[in-house]
C-alpha cells in the first residue's frame, strides 16, 4: 500500500469512535480508586522512509529517574505554556528529537491512555513532511529510531508478557522489533491504533 493511501486510512480511522486504553487493561484489579490524572501528550510521528512508513520512537536516557532506558514516543506532561496536549506533544518532540513543529501535520488524536504513573496521555497521530534526521537531547534521549509502521500495525506481532512489579505479577503488551523491546504504555497505545485500523 502506498504511504498516501495508508495515511488516508489512518486519518479515516481516527475520525471514528475509539476506546480509551490503560496500563490497567490487563490488570484491572490493580487500578487505584479516585486518582487525579495529570494531562500529557505523546507524538506518534509517521515518517516516510525508503522502506515505507515508519514510526519515530526514542530510547530514554539511562540516567533518568523515571523509566530509564525504556522505549517511548516523544512527549510529556502539559506545561503551563502549552495550549493543549497537541502543543505539549509537538514541543516535547522538538526538545527530545529535534523535530520542527512546522514539519508536522496532525492527523488526529486517540482517546487518552491512563498510565500507572498517574498520567492521562493523549496520543497525537501525525505525519512528518519533508526530510527529517533526529537530533537527540542527550540528557533525555539516548537514541531516536524508526520502526516500520506495518510491524506495529500487525496485531499478531504483539504478545502479552508479565513481570513482577511492586511485589506482584503484572501483565503488559510487548511488540519487539530488532534490538528494541517496545512494551508497556508505548506498546499498548500502538496496539490501540492497530485495532482502530
Amino acid at each position: 500500500m502506498r504511504p498516501a493511501d495508508t495515511l488516508a486510512r489512518v486519518q479515516a480511522a481516527l475520525e471514528g469512535p475509539g476506546q480509551p486504553s490503560s496500563d490497567f487493561d490487563l490488570n484491572p484489579a490493580f487500578r487505584p480508586e479516585g486518582r487525579v490524572l495529570r494531562p500529557a501528550g505523546v507524538l506518534v510521528a509517521l515518517v516516510e522512509r525508503p522502506g515505507g512508513l515508519a514510526v519515530l520512537l526514542t530510547k530514554r536516557a539511562s540516567g533518568l529517574k523515571h523509566h530509564p532506558g525504556q522505549i517511548a514516543f516523544p512527549g510529556g506532561k502539559v506545561d503551563p505554556g502549552d495550549a493543549d496536549v497537541i502543543a505539549a506533544a509537538l514541543r516535547e518532540a522538538q526538545e527530545e528529537a529535534g523535530l520542527n513543529p512546522a514539519q508536522v501535520r496532525v492527523l488526529g488524536t486517540m482517546p487518552a491512555h491512563e498510565t500507572v504513573t498517574g498520567f492521562s496521555v493523549t496520543p497525537v497521530i501525525a505525519v512528518v513532511q519533508g526530510d527529517f534526521t533526529p537530533v537527540c537531547e542527550a540528557g533525555e534521549v539516548e537514541e531516536a529510531f524508526f520502526v516500520p509502521f506495518a510491524h506495529v500495525m500487525d496485531k499478531s506481532a504483539y504478545s502479552i508478557q508479565r513481570r513482577r512489579w511492586m511485589g506482584q505479577w503484572r501483565q503488559y503488551y510487548a511488540v519487539p522489533w530488532g534490538p528494541y523491546y517496545i512494551w508497556g504504555a508505548t506498546a499498548r497505545m500502538l496496539r490501540a491504533l492497530a485495532a482502530r485500523l
